[in-house]
């Protein structure tokens, strides 16, 4: 995860958000039994979850809630959404 994380970090434009994106796609190909959501319906449900609970999972980390969303926070969320019940 850590490795992820790492990625979500280094997010910091529309062109970092798609690389990202494309990372995500091809580790999902490459493995789809670490994903818990691996249809679109699952993922976007899981992703409505995230964005409902972001703020207070950001306070249980020790970070800030987001006041304006960045391509970074856009990162945040879709990899949340992959793993997110």
């Amino acid at each position: 995860m850590r490795d992820w994380e790492k990625r979500v970090s280094s997010v910091g434009s529309k062109d970092d958000l798609a690389e990202f994106v494309c990372m995500l796609r091809d580790n999902l190909a490459k493995n789809r039994e670490e994903w818990e959501n691996t249809t679109l319906e699952n993922f976007l449900e899981a992703m409505e979850a995230w964005i409902r609970v972001m703020d207070q999972s950001r306070k249980n980390a020790g970070k800030d809630p987001i006041e304006s969303p960045s391509w970074q926070t856009v990162a945040e969320i879709l990899l949340a959404a992959g793993a997110y019940e």
